[in-house]
């Protein structure tokens, strides 16, 4: 049945029960009706009234069956009326009370269908029920209505109570199956945004041919090629103008809350308002280039000049539709662009020229699951002959030999060598001059990282597929000192493209948007998985679409900030090759880089390697925590292994993930066979950590660390200079000066801090680990009391946390700048700590 004749059937079958309804004369009806008693309570856009009478509500019984559609009885219609409204963190609310007369035999209520006859679409929160027996069902709604008028059919809700598919109440078996049916739709079509359909596309949409051959950029998954995870469809041809579309469409229950939607506007708006505004390039100076450390430190300070509002909002209205630009005047209070000063140099700002900081933020930065340990010498892969620097290296690993700490765990590599160097080319063309890199370091008594030495490749255009190579040691003045730290900002730029486009970008935003649609489309929203995991889903998808017209598209900001430019997004799909599922299981993760080892006896599986490593140590403890929570909520509503391979929405689920979401990866045989309870808890809390906690620990930080470019230059756009050229002349003259031309220009490194403070930002309507929106998200006691013991844990982690932070022998916790380790910190909105934007805890999900 296609997606048309679908909601014409449900639709029919709603029109006809209410027929039979209302023809029941006043007379007939029972001298004392059975009356349940309800409140419905809505979120409203700004500018947008309520629905008030517009809307009605009717219930589905869920025990009782009606005899002709063999769907649950229909209650009558009840409009909306009495509604009071209040305002809440400035976000209008409106409570509507409903009274629904009932048949004394109705049953128990386990859905309800409600129609929208108003002009405007409006945001369910949700509705609580109360029958005579002084029972309360609560229904967890959050999603858009929109106007029957548009979307030709009436919109159910099933009630809190979950239920595997083989012990769904009589009533509501027919609905459970009708509602996935019509999530599905028949993968034809443009959506519109009231369209409630999940499906899967590739990335066909980051290209804009239309500007020119610079700007054509190849389809991301479905090919061997370039494989990628699938994203969900929208059935629209890619964007032909020149607007940024901030309302690409995703089923309305995957949109933002009007405040969110009205606060995220703002932000995107300041975050690109220099890559907007021309203007913006001059703004504090004529040069392209920063002349002075000074210069920098003054975007963060008041003697920065001002953007005035009247020019950028002329601007936005070119580029963004009116009705957005409204949105953001109920959002946006500032009159200028100012930065707050980054955490990096807030106490010490000239820390982060140090050794021991560079190698502190490879273990509590925002990219600390790169860092590896060393497996042989010379590391795998193309590297010029190793005795000529093997002996350089010797002198400072404590009196051993290379042998010797490499087998007591003491050296390690921080690697952007051989996945990078086929891209080096063709990267160089575009005004940026990247090496590959390779770092070794050495883990000192005191556990801080002491870098050994840097290798930094190069294609060499006299010879095809050669390269030319340099080592960098570490120096403390001079000529040598000044080199050094050229070699360390080219690999901040090369871990800065890692860490945006694949720890951060690929490793969770786009990894998890096909679990989302497999979500939707297989499981209901009645499944006790489904009700998991909800929460974990929050915004993803359109934070992603979002992204898709914005950040990662052709011409977007990362293509202008990363060295990586126009090949961003290729060289993502060149590394979701290595991506495998199990591998993000964090235990699994810290093995296989040799910072951790295997150990069946501890509860995690792992045993860390040391124990000053702040994202190891922080991130096994969560995962311990999600792990118990997941099982202990699996054990709930499976009893054994075989109630895993019979619930055929589970399976379903798999399959699809596995064939279609991550359709590139199909054949793989690390996939679980979702055969056993373990299948499905392991697969359950690895989703879980990538929603949540690792989100968290590469996306807050961003502002502490990348908000100062000298610290994590995104790009490099000179090379080290050679001795007896006219750029080692240019060096020798000004090492510092030189450091700061090989920075981004003013333009890109604004823009960059600009979209650091952005991503780093936490939500007002943000939901952290451990919690819910609503105390009533399920209606299920021993459910509640395990998620309570999952809190309770939580809160003994933000305990150890705080210790571990104290204390003075774990250098790594703070390092030389003095920030205490908090990415992994469950809920820091309770506590009150200085460093402002960022560190408020660990989200539920991939939000922003």
């Amino acid at each position: 049945m296609d997606r048309h004749h679908l909601c014409s059937s449900m639709h029919d079958c709603f029109s006809a029960a209410w027929s039979r309804i209302s023809s029941t004369s006043l007379q007939d009806r029972p001298a004392n009706p059975y009356i349940i008693n309800g409140t419905v309570v809505i979120e409203h856009s700004p500018g947008l009234s309520g629905p008030g009478k517009s809307a009605s509500l009717q219930l589905y019984s869920s025990t009782e069956l009606d005899p002709n559609s063999r769907i649950g009885k229909l209650s009558e219609k009840a409009c909306l009326r009495q509604g009071k409204s209040s305002k809440k963190d400035g976000t209008k609310i409106t409570t509507y009370k409903i009274k629904l007369h009932v048949d004394p035999g109705f049953g128990n209520p386990g859905a309800f269908v409600i129609e929208n006859n108003h002009k405007h679409r409006f945001f369910l929160q949700s509705a609580t029920l109360e029958t005579p027996e002084e029972k309360v069902i609560h229904f967890d709604c959050r999603s858009w209505v929109y106007p029957i008028k548009k979307t030709n059919t009436s919109r159910v809700f099933f009630s809190n109570t979950c239920y595997r598919p083989s012990q769904t109440p009589a009533g509501l078996v027919e609905l459970r199956k009708e509602e996935l049916k019509s999530l599905r739709g028949d993968g034809t079509g443009e959506r519109k945004e009231w369209d409630r359909i999940y499906d899967y596309d590739v990335y066909d949409d980051l290209g804009n041919p239309h500007k020119g051959p610079d700007h054509v950029r190849p389809v991301l998954g479905g090919s061997d090629s370039h494989p990628y995870p699938r994203r969900g469809r929208t059935g629209c041809p890619a964007s032909k103008n020149e607007t940024i579309n901030l309302d690409t469409y995703v089923p309305p229950d995957e949109r933002f809350s009007p405040k969110k939607l009205s606060e995220f506007i703002a932000n995107a708006i300041q975050a690109t308002a220099h890559f907007l505004l021309p203007e913006a390039k001059s703004l504090s100076h004529d040069s392209s280039s920063f002349e002075s450390f000074d210069e920098i430190r003054d975007l963060y300070s008041d003697n920065r000049s001002q953007v005035m509002r009247g020019t950028l909002t002329e601007k936005m209205k070119k580029l963004v539709p009116a009705e957005l630009i409204k949105q953001v005047t109920h959002a946006s209070k500032e009159d200028h662009i100012k930065f707050p000063l980054p955490q990096i140099i807030r106490d010490n700002e000239w820390a982060w020229r140090e050794d021991e900081e560079f190698g502190h933020q490879m273990l509590a930065g925002i990219n600390p699951m790169r860092i590896q340990g060393l497996e042989e010498f010379p590391p795998r892969g193309r590297l010029q002959d190793s005795s000529i620097w093997k002996s350089d290296i010797e002198h400072n690993l404590d009196g051993l030999s290379v042998e010797q700490a490499m087998n007591q765990w003491r050296i390690f590599i921080l690697d952007h060598h051989d996945y990078l160097f086929p891209f080096l080319e063709k990267i160089n063309s575009g005004g940026v001059s990247p090496y590959a890199s390779r770092t070794l370091l050495f883990l000192r008594n005191d556990a801080t990282l002491k870098p050994l030495a840097i290798e930094l490749s190069y294609p060499d255009s006299s010879y095809s597929n050669e390269m030319r190579s340099g080592v960098f040691l570490p120096a403390k003045e001079g000529t040598d000192r000044a080199l050094w730290q050229l070699a360390k900002a080219h690999v901040a730029a090369n871990d800065s493209a890692y860490h945006q486009l694949i720890s951060h970008w690929l490793h969770t935003h786009a990894v998890v948007e096909p679990f989302i649609i497999a979500t939707r489309r297989q499981l209901s929203v009645m499944h006790p998985v489904h009700r998991l995991l909800d929460p974990h889903f929050k915004d993803t998808m359109q934070i992603n679409a979002l992204a898709r017209s914005i950040l990662i598209n052709s011409g977007g900001i990362l293509e202008k900030t990363l060295f990586t430019g126009k090949y961003s997004m290729e060289l993502s799909s060149e590394l979701y090759k290595e991506w495998r599922f199990d591998e993000q299981a964090l235990p699994s993760d810290l093995v296989k880089r040799r910072m951790a080892l295997e150990d069946p006896e501890s509860p995690t599986g792992a045993q860390i390697l040391f124990q000053d490593y702040p994202y190891g140590l922080d991130g096994l403890d969560v995962w311990l925590a999600i792990d118990t929570w997941v099982t202990d909520f699996c054990d709930l509503f499976y009893e054994d292994d075989d109630s895993v391979k019979s619930d055929t929405e589970i399976q379903a689920w798999w399959s699809e993930i596995q064939n279609v979401g991550h359709g590139d990866k199909r054949n793989e045989t690390w996939w679980y066979q979702m055969t056993t309870k373990t299948d499905l808890t392991k697969t359950l809390t690895t989703l879980i950590w990538i929603s949540s906690a690792l989100h968290a620990s590469v996306n807050f930080g961003q502002y502490a660390y990348a908000g100062y470019p000298p610290n994590r230059p995104t790009q490099c756009r000179k090379c080290i200079p050679e001795e007896g050229t006219m750029e080692f002349a240019e060096f020798l003259k000004d090492p510092d000066k030189y450091f700061l031309n090989m920075l981004p220009d003013r333009f890109e490194a604004t823009l960059g801090i600009a979209l650091m403070e952005v991503l780093s930002r936490h939500t007002s309507d943000e939901v952290y680990l451990g919690q819910r929106a609503t105390s009533e998200w399920i209606d299920n006691n021993e459910v509640k009391q395990k998620f309570e013991k999952f809190n309770e844990s939580l809160q003994e982690i933000e305990k150890q946390v705080m210790e571990r932070n104290q204390d003075s022998k774990l250098k790594n916790r703070r390092g030389l700048i003095k920030m205490p380790y908090r990415l992994l910190y469950p809920d820091a909105t309770k506590v009150e700590f200085r460093e402002g934007i960022t560190g408020k805890g660990i989200p539920n999900s991939v939000s922003i």
